[in-house]
């Protein structure tokens, strides 16, 4: 698959690279810590490398937190792409005021065509773009409306934050939360946990990703937006249900994490990527 997803990224013009080294296993890691550490820094000092999409998700990000030079991401920043486990590095980056992008990965993505191409292309090209509600069949749960910094990404890596220093930071953003396979209590339980911790406190609106397989196996007779309603219902914030990136069954849309962007949470409503996310 990590093939089929460079194919697939050369047909759209783009000239993947990568480090032969990207195969190497330890364990369930992809390789040792010290290889990851050098080929993030190697990759990210290369001056013929715009972009870094990562190959797939899985685990071991939280590994690389106290190694990764911040110093060498912040002189020249880069396109930096993922999610998933990624949402680590996602979200630490953004708090340090660069744009980062949760998006296609090479084999998830790319490798089998489950990407939403214009927004993948306006993201990375800074162009503003508007996500229709109806065209993507994302329910409004909350009505109203909201502006703010677009942030989030998987829901349980923002949970497992939590006591780091490297804890989500939430306040006055549009938050995106998305996850896959996890029992509906697993999602209020994790829900719960960001809310005691006051990180749903000055939070803008929320946006819910598709929350793909996350079910109750032998069938339930509740909704998840029922349990989010019950949860968070509270906070009589805009609220949406369904948007399509990260873990998908349909077109993995691009979002831009650090800038503004607008919540039309009304029936025909959209979001609205507002600023440029590169220049």
């Amino acid at each position: 698959m990590l093939e089929a997803g460079c194919n697939a990224l050369t047909s759209l013009g783009y000239e993947p690279v990568y480090s032969p080294s990207i195969l190497d296993r330890d364990l369930y890691f992809a390789g040792t810590l010290d290889r990851r550490v050098h080929e993030f820094h190697e990759t990210w000092q290369r001056n013929d490398v715009r972009a870094i999409i990562c190959a797939r998700g899985g685990y071991g990000t939280n590994y690389l937190l106290d190694l990764i030079d911040l110093e060498i991401v912040k002189q020249v920043p880069k396109i930096f792409m993922g999610y998933s486990d990624v949402t680590t590095l996602l979200t630490w980056f953004a708090d340090q005021g660069l744009v980062t992008f949760h998006g296609p990965m090479v084999t998830k993505d790319f490798g089998s065509g489950l990407v939403d191409l214009g927004s993948f292309a306006a993201s990375t090209s800074g162009e503003g773009f508007s996500i229709s509600l109806a065209a993507s069949a994302i329910e409004v749960l909350v009505p109203g409306e909201a502006e703010g910094v677009l942030y989030g990404g998987c829901l349980s890596m923002l949970a497992a934050s939590l006591g780091t220093p490297y804890a989500a930071q939430t306040e006055g953003k549009l938050l995106f939360l998305e996850d896959i396979a996890a029992k509906p209590y697993q999602i209020d339980r994790m829900l719960m946990q960001l809310k005691v911790a006051g990180k749903f406190r000055d939070v803008k609106g929320i946006i819910f990703g598709e929350m793909l397989d996350c079910v109750q196996p032998g069938g339930q007779a509740y909704t998840l937006q029922q349990i989010i309603l019950r949860l968070l219902g509270d906070l009589r914030i805009p609220m949406v249900y369904g948007l399509p990136s990260g873990h998908v069954s349909k077109p993995n849309i691009t979002l831009p994490l650090g800038v503004r962007a607008k919540l039309h949470a009304t029936p025909g409503g959209s979001i609205e990527i507002e600023a440029a996310a590169t220049r």
